[in-house]
């Protein structure tokens, strides 16, 4: 933001002092504005840029400078055709600058659009040998855990940071929502301490996917053109990815099969905290999290009951307990 404001008053002072030199004071306005206009232009193509691939980048490059060589060669050669040598009559300077932004800008169009042939500028990897992307996505970043797991040793090589993913964490840390702006300058945190870790590299890529909207699309098609692992903990990424074949790593997963094994039958002492969706149901969670659904529990609202597990349902959301009161259980045994 600070460059961007240096170049705005540098291109408006220099076209104003330019202007003063030839014009008056109130014509020398002029300069003024057309120097702030051309920054504003400036800085509309380098966020324009900034969102290009290297490879479209040096696509267009290529082909404007091979349009530029060929309109350079056709009005050189248009001199020395015959019937039109030696007329002086010919505008040839007009000529020559509609030739050459004619065909520099097809160079720049077209090699821009071609640039998905430029095959040598892709990893030089083995074809037969098949590389292991492993792609972070905004969520599992922020969530930090992925961080914890990096720093035990668990997971080496590479991980993957799209420049849309990067570019994502940035615009939460810069908004105006108090909550959002902590959640993104968390996440820039987190991917700076993974950066430090020992035994993992991150890599940011600029591949990008201008006419794919929304950040998850683009992680799919990323994942799908590279091969590689999508790594979340979002429930809805997790199943849209998983109806495309790609391969997703879900941190919440991983922690599901961590935590203790709870089994039916077994015994458990928890604290009623709220109502559940049911009609006398009871809601407790344990240290690590888990919802635990008590059946009948709404009575003891506040209270540390005793309870024995009824089922177990484990999903990528996360992990729910059913149980009942344990009393309950003793008088309908009794009875």
């Amino acid at each position: 933001m600070v460059i961007r404001l240096l170049l705005i008053g540098a291109c408006s002072l220099s076209g104003y002092f330019i202007a003063l030199k030839y014009y008056t004071f109130p014509l020398s306005l002029v300069g003024l504005i057309s120097g702030l206009f051309l920054s504003i232009f400036v800085i509309q193509i380098e966020q324009a840029i900034r969102k290009l691939s290297l490879r479209v980048i040096f696509g267009g490059v290529v082909g404007t400078v091979i349009g530029l060589l060929i309109a350079f060669l056709f009005t050189c050669g248009l001199k020395f055709m015959p019937g039109l040598e030696g007329h002086d009559i010919i505008p040839w300077g007009y000529i020559y600058v509609i030739v050459t932004f004619i065909l520099g800008y097809l160079g720049l169009v077209l090699g821009s659009k071609k640039s998905e042939d430029f095959h040598f500028l892709q990893s030089a990897a083995p074809k037969d040998e098949k590389q292991d992307y492993r792609i972070l996505d905004t969520s599992v970043i922020i969530d930090g855990r992925m961080a914890d797991i990096c720093g035990t040793g668990f997971i080496e090589g590479t991980l993957v940071v799209p420049r849309f993913v990067l570019d994502e964490l940035q615009l939460i840390a810069d908004s105006s929502d108090h909550m959002k702006r902590s959640r993104g300058r968390r996440g820039l945190d987190i991917l700076n301490r993974m950066q430090k870790s020992d035994g993992v590299k991150i890599e940011i890529v600029d591949i990008d996917f201008p006419k794919v909207k929304g950040v998850d699309s683009k992680l799919v098609a990323l994942a799908k053109k590279q091969g590689g692992t999508i790594v979340t903990n979002d429930y809805n990424l997790n199943k849209v990815a998983e109806l495309q074949g790609i391969k997703i790593l879900n941190i919440n997963d991983l922690a599901n099969a961590l935590k203790p094994l709870v089994l039916p039958g077994e015994a458990m002492t928890v604290r009623v905290i709220k109502e559940g969706k049911e009609a006398g149901q009871g809601l407790a969670y344990l240290d690590d999290g888990t919802m635990v659904v008590v059946d009948n529990g709404t009575r003891y609202m506040g209270k540390d009951v005793e309870v024995v597990v009824t089922s177990v349902l484990q999903t990528s959301a996360g992990r729910m307990i059913f149980s009942g009161m344990k009393d309950d259980e003793r008088n309908s045994v009794s009875a």
